[in-house]
């Protein structure tokens, strides 16, 4: 059987009994770090006396080994205890996970996802946005006109919208929301249930002044929702399709979709 098992993203006091009791009596466990993984379990013997197996097994399977590591499974590996755990939060949501549940579906193999810990739901919740429908879009794209899209995507989808960012790209990412939507209020959350815990909310701009340089830590921004834009006749690809320069192609597109006129017609010039 498998078991997909959510570990704390920060307090270690937010891990559950029953995820303490099935990482205790796995065979194996897949870790995306074993390291990690190591670490977890030895603090979780020291601070609440558990009992694991000595002969537990610890494999690496994270997201650049998943698919080759799946191609050579076969349906008897399932009959030990197996647990699948993530370096923190729940698998499955911007960690490895969907695939071994794929297979385990396909192959008609028990298994079980525990609910836990997660900083989509956690840093949604303390938004305090009223527009209850959500969108989870994780990280975006690092450049180029694949980012740019994305950006697009979460500022104008209707929904309010949660991103992931590293702590070497969410100053760039303040500054794209606040040249193409300098209105817009958005929640900041460093470090969710760390010491260094931080909550923010405003502009992008505030966020920028009120930061000063402090970028250091794993960061989630919640955008606050913007009307999606109404269905129109024409398409983008009708309009590229048009015998018009790319500065009024990028106007009329803007007009349909929403998208920020510089910022489309900056991507335009790409294409």
């Amino acid at each position: 059987m498998l078991s997909l098992v959510p570990t704390p993203i920060g307090n270690i006091g937010d891990i559950s009994l029953r995820s303490i009791e099935l990482l205790s009596e796995a065979d194996i466990l897949l870790c995306e770090d074993t390291r990690v993984t190591k670490k977890l379990i030895a603090i979780l013997k020291n601070r609440y006396n558990t009992t694991f197996k000595e002969t537990q097994e610890f494999i690496s399977l994270h997201s650049h080994n998943e698919q080759a590591f799946i191609e050579k499974l076969s349906a008897s590996f399932f009959e030990q205890n197996i647990v699948y755990v993530s370096d923190a939060g729940m698998p499955g949501v911007s960690d490895p996970g969907q695939a071994l549940v794929a297979y385990c579906q396909e192959k008609n193999i028990a298994f079980d996802v525990l609910p836990g810990a997660n900083a989509v739901l956690t840093a949604f919740v303390a938004s305090g946005f009223k527009e209850t429908q959500m969108l989870f879009l994780g990280f975006l794209d690092h450049k180029g006109s694949s980012r740019q899209a994305g950006l697009q995507k979460a500022l104008y989808n209707g929904f309010t919208t949660v991103l992931y960012e590293s702590p070497h790209r969410i100053e760039k990412l303040l500054e794209e929301i606040n040249e193409a939507e300098p209105k817009r209020e958005l929640f900041l959350a460093k470090e969710l249930t760390k010491k260094y815990q931080t909550y923010f909310k405003g502009t992008a701009q505030e966020a920028l002044d009120s930061l000063k340089g402090r970028f250091r830590g794993e960061w989630v921004v919640v955008l606050s929702h913007a009307p999606a834009q109404a269905e129109s006749a024409i398409s983008q690809k009708d309009i590229l399709g048009l015998d018009l320069p790319k500065k009024v192609q990028a106007k009329l597109i803007s007009k349909i979709t929403g998208e920020n006129g510089k910022l489309c017609y900056q991507r335009l010039l790409k294409l």
